[in-house]
């Protein structure tokens, strides 16, 4: 799941970044409108966190131009205008929650998930693909009754074969859904990620496999016997 966040106090941004990567999130963080604005248009994001008090103009401004460029991408307002008449602009304008600070990261957390879960229900919503039983919101994945340990990043890459299977999905394409603006990238990183993730898989005894396409992608698909 692929956050934008935008928010010009680096020091809370920081926070924010390490804490929503924890719960299993790819951030994407930008400090000011003009980012923000190239990071919905460039980016499918699964949801946006927006500071009001940005440097180069009022966040509220910001919110409509955002509904426009990412419509399907719930919108949740951080910020530390607690006045009622800001609250009901920024509702009013498009966003779907508002969350004042100081806040408490599981509080930013939870309102992300719920919103995610009203706004897309494909994010809420358990997956069911093979013998494999997704719950994005609760951050779990198992084989028939067999737990999955996974990392962040393995659980973002099953997350996007399950709601594509037998899709291919170009190297590109996993790059962007996984990894965050600014991450260091080796030129094999999507590759061992994928053989970590397969070995996961085959290790749970799962009928699903990745398979690797070469020269074209990678696609999730069901062994033959």
């Amino acid at each position: 799941m692929r956050v934008l966040l935008v928010e010009d106090n680096a020091k809370l941004a920081a926070v924010t970044h390490d804490a929503m990567r924890a719960y299993g999130f790819t951030v994407d963080h930008v400090s000011n409108a003009h980012d923000a604005e190239e990071a919905a248009a460039t980016v499918d994001y699964d949801s946006i966190i927006l500071d009001l008090g940005l440097p180069d103009r009022d966040g509220l401004t910001l919110i409509e131009p955002l509904r426009r460029t990412a419509p399907s991408a719930p919108l949740l307002i951080l910020t530390a205008r607690d006045a009622s008449s800001s609250i009901i602009d920024a509702l009013d304008s498009g966003a779907d929650d508002y969350l004042c600070k100081p806040f408490v990261m599981g509080v930013l957390i939870s309102r992300l998930r719920a919103i995610m879960r009203r706004g897309q229900p494909r994010h809420g919503t358990i997956l069911q693909h093979g013998d494999i039983t997704f719950d994005p919101s609760q951050y779990s994945a198992s084989v028939g009754k067999t737990q999955l340990a996974l990392s962040r990043r393995e659980f973002a890459a099953l997350h996007l074969f399950l709601r594509r299977p037998n899709h291919v999905l170009s190297k590109a394409e996993v790059e962007e859904a996984i990894y965050g603006f600014g991450d260091e990238l080796s030129s094999n990183a999507i590759e061992v990620l994928l053989h970590r993730l397969r070995k996961k898989l085959q290790g749970a005894g799962s009928v699903l496999y990745i398979h690797n396409m070469r020269g074209i992608g990678y696609m999730l698909v069901e062994k033959r016997p």
